[in-house]
C-alpha cells in the first residue's frame, strides 16, 4: 500500500461525527499565532498511512496548529460526564479538545484530536489551552507507554507557539494532537444514564459495539451484547491496570472520564513513573487525599466500573447479572497481576507460595525507598550471580541480600538456563522509563527551541527493555533536584 504523500490524500471515515449531533458540538478550533512544529512522529504518521516526508510541510502545520480543518474531517467537541475524585460532576465534555476526524489507516482507523486548540462550549472555567510544560509530558507519555507494551493513545505532532497561558505562572501554549480509535469514555455513558435517555444510551453503546466489540454481537438478542460489552471493558480495564502497576506507572487523575471504553490509558495529566517505591505513591499534587495512590489504582479502576455497570444496566435491566460479571474483576487482574510479576521476578508459573516472596520485596522497597525500575531490572544480574548492582540500591543491604537468598532458593526450584532466563526477564523489565527529571530536562530545552533532548529521550523510551550505548544517564537514579519536581492537575 502506498503511503499518502498529504494531508488531503488520507482515507477518512469519522463515524463518531455521523452519530446524532446530541453527541457533540461541531466547531472550529482556534489555532496558534505563528505557529511553530516542535516535532512530528513518524511511527505514529505511519499507522495513519501518511508519508513521513508530509510532516514538514506547511499544510501539516497548519492543521495540528488548530489553523486549518484535516481534509475531509469533521471538526468536534464531545459531551461526556463523569465523577472526579469520588464525586459526581455532571456534565463535563471536551473542554479543550477538538476531535478532527477518523483516517482510515493501514491497520485500522484513528481518530485525531488535538488538545489545546481553544474554547469549546465544555470548557467550563477552563481557558481551552495547553502550555508547552503539559503538552511535552502528553507527547512523551503516550510513546513511552507504547514502548513498554501498555495500551495507550499516541501522540502523532507536538505545535507551540509563544501565545501566553496562565497558569501558576505564564506559560507558553502547545497543542498536541492524539490519536486513538476512539475516545469515548466510561463517562460517555454517564452522560445518557444520568440524563435518563435511555435511547441516546442504545445507540452510543450500539456504536462502540458495531465499531469496536462487534464479537458482542454474536452474545445473543436483547440485553446480551450490552453485557458482553460490559464484559469485555472489565477485562481490558483488568488487565491495563496490571500493566500499569508492573512498571510502576501512577495516572493521577482516574476519574470515569478519564477511562477508556477501549481500556487504553487515556489523558495524560499528573502521571508519573516511581523512582523510590512507595506503596502509596501519589503523583498527583493536587490529590490530597491520595485516591489515587499506586496500591489504590486496581480498587479505583472497579470502583469506576461500577459506575459504568450502572449506566449500562439502564439497557440490561439485571443488577444480578451486571454485578456477577463485575465482579470478576478482581480474579482477572489479581491473574494479570501475578503472571506479570512472575515474568519480572523471573521465577515461571506462579505459585500460592510466592505471594510472599513478593509481599517481601515490595515491603523491603518501600521500607528503604529503593528504585522501583532498577530493582527489578537488576534481578537478572543477580540471577546470574552479579548481585552487586541489586544491593546497592538498598541501604540495609542484610536485610536485601535476605531477600535475595529466598529470591535465590525459588530459581533453584526451576533449574534450567539461567542465561535464557535472565534474558527473558529483561524483555519486561525495562531499563529506562520516563522518569520525571527526564521529562522535565526535555521540556527545558524545548522551552529554548532545542528539541534534541526531547528526540534522545523518544528514541530511547520507544526501546526501553534493550541497552543503548552511552544512554547511562537514563538509567541512572533520579539527580538530588528531581524530589523537588511536582506535577498537579495544571500539568
Amino acid at each position: 500500500m502506498s503511503l499518502a504523500a498529504s494531508l488531503d490524500e488520507l482515507s477518512l471515515n469519522n463515524s463518531f461525527a455521523a452519530l446524532p449531533p446530541d453527541f457533540y458540538t461541531r466547531l472550529e478550533p482556534q489555532g496558534l499565532t505563528a505557529p511553530r512544529l516542535l516535532h512530528a512522529n513518524e511511527d505514529a504518521a505511519a499507522l495513519l498511512g501518511l508519508d513521513p516526508r508530509a510532516l514538514g510541510s506547511e499544510a501539516f502545520l497548519r492543521v495540528f496548529a488548530g489553523l486549518d480543518p484535516l481534509p475531509g474531517g469533521a471538526t468536534l467537541a464531545a459531551v461526556y460526564s463523569g465523577h472526579q475524585f469520588g464525586v459526581w460532576a455532571g456534565q463535563l465534555g471536551d473542554g479543550r479538545a477538538h476531535l478532527l476526524g477518523e483516517v482510515r489507516g493501514p491497520q485500522g482507523n484513528w481518530e485525531l484530536q488535538l488538545k489545546g486548540a481553544g474554547l469549546t462550549p465544555y470548557s467550563r472555567m477552563g481557558d481551552g489551552r495547553a502550555v508547552l510544560r503539559s503538552s511535552v509530558r502528553e507527547y512523551l507519555a503516550s510513546e513511552a507507554m507504547h514502548g513498554l507494551g501498555i495500551p495507550t493513545t499516541r501522540a502523532l505532532a507536538l505545535v507551540v507557539s509563544d501565545d501566553p497561558v496562565i497558569r501558576e505562572t505564564v506559560e507558553t501554549a502547545a497543542i498536541v494532537t492524539r490519536m486513538a480509535p476512539s475516545f469515548v469514555r466510561f463517562g460517555s455513558f454517564e452522560h445518557w444514564a444520568s440524563r435518563r435517555q435511555p435511547e441516546l444510551l442504545r445507540q452510543l453503546a450500539d456504536y462502540v459495539i458495531d465499531n469496536y466489540y462487534p464479537a458482542c454481537r454474536t452474545a445473543g438478542e436483547g440485553a446480551a451484547p450490552y453485557l458482553s460489552l460490559l464484559r469485555e471493558v472489565i477485562g481490558r480495564t483488568a488487565r491495563l491496570m496490571a500493566q500499569w502497576q508492573h512498571v510502576g506507572f501512577c495516572h493521577g487523575v482516574m476519574n470515569t472520564d478519564n477511562m477508556s471504553i477501549l481500556g487504553l490509558t487515556l489523558d495524560y495529566g499528573p502521571y508519573g513513573f516511581m523512582d523510590a517505591f512507595r506503596l502509596d505513591h501519589v503523583c498527583n499534587h493536587s490529590d490530597n487525599q491520595g485516591r489515587y495512590a499506586w496500591n489504590r489504582q486496581p480498587s479505583v479502576a472497579l470502583w469506576n466500573l461500577y459506575r459504568l455497570g450502572g449506566a449500562l444496566n439502564v439497557l440490561i435491566g439485571d443488577v444480578d447479572a451486571v454485578k456477577a460479571e463485575l465482579e470478576a474483576f478482581e480474579p482477572q487482574f489479581t491473574t494479570a497481576f501475578h503472571d506479570g510479576m512472575a515474568a519480572k521476578l523471573g521465577i515461571g508459573s506462579w505459585r500460592v507460595d510466592d505471594e510472599a516472596l513478593l509481599d517481601g520485596l515490595l515491603k523491603l522497597m518501600h521500607d528503604q525507598r529503593a528504585d522501583f525500575t532498577l530493582t527489578f531490572r537488576h534481578l537478572s544480574d543477580a540471577l546470574l550471580g552479579q548481585t552487586q548492582p541489586f544491593l546497592d540500591l538498598y541501604m540495609d543491604r542484610d536485610a536485601a541480600a535476605a531477600w535475595l537468598q529466598q529470591w535465590s532458593a525459588r530459581q533453584d526450584d526451576l533449574g534450567g538456563d539461567r542465561e535464557a532466563r535472565a534474558l527473558a526477564m529483561n524483555r519486561i523489565n525495562p531499563l529506562y522509563v520516563l522518569r520525571n527529571h527526564l521529562a522535565e530536562n526535555a521540556i527545558r530545552a524545548a522551552k529554548q527551541g532545542d528539541t534534541s533532548v526531547l528526540v534522545e529521550l523518544l528514541r530511547i523510551l520507544r526501546n526501553p527493555f534493550d541497552v543503548h550505548a552511552g544512554a547511562e544517564i537514563y538509567a541512572s537514579l533520579p539527580p538530588d533536584w528531581a524530589s523537588d519536581l511536582e506535577v498537579s492537575c495544571s500539568s
